[in-house]
């Protein structure tokens, strides 16, 4: 449930390699970049929203991916592999420069047979908590709240702080 990349050089002391994500973005004209892993696929981010997401949608979508990986994984080795998922998420902005999240909610609908509602809570606490890495990035005061959607019926809304 890491979702990086490892570093097969070791440093001049021989420690183990350290985790490392590389990415490059290349400029498409106007305010659009195409970005990704060196030689790897790449994803269209637009200033403009014209062509591609925004940087803002794409931290919004990558925070949403980051967590629902988590939720498939640990779902899957409950033995209740999930049959669907879908995470609408919703960020609330501040008015003033620079115009950071101050509150992102995450509403995660999962289907699936025999999938009952704490576990997907449990899993989607555990993402937030323990392994996504992109939420553990963000500011440490930025509000996360999720509700999960088992099979139609949507439980509690819960929050980092």
């Amino acid at each position: 449930m890491t979702h990086g990349v490892t570093n097969p050089a070791s440093d001049a002391t021989g420690a183990t390699p350290k985790r490392e994500a590389r990415v490059e973005i290349s400029w498409a004209g106007e305010h659009r970049f195409d970005a990704g892993r060196p030689g790897g696929p790449t994803s269209r981010l637009d200033g403009d929203g014209a062509t591609g997401q925004s940087p803002v949608d794409g931290l919004l979508s990558a925070l949403a991916a980051c967590s629902a990986a988590d939720v498939v994984d640990i779902m899957a080795k409950r033995r209740t592999p999930v049959e669907r998922l879908r995470v609408e998420v919703r960020g609330e902005r501040r008015e003033e420069l620079p115009r950071r999240f101050t509150k992102i909610e995450l509403r995660y609908m999962v289907d699936g047979a025999g999938i009952d509602a704490p576990h997907v809570e449990r899993a989607i606490a555990l993402s937030h908590e323990k392994y996504c890495s992109v939420g553990a990035t963000l500011a440490p005061d930025l509000v996360i709240a999720t509700v999960a959607v088992v099979n139609g019926k949507a439980g509690e809304s819960h929050t980092n702080g």
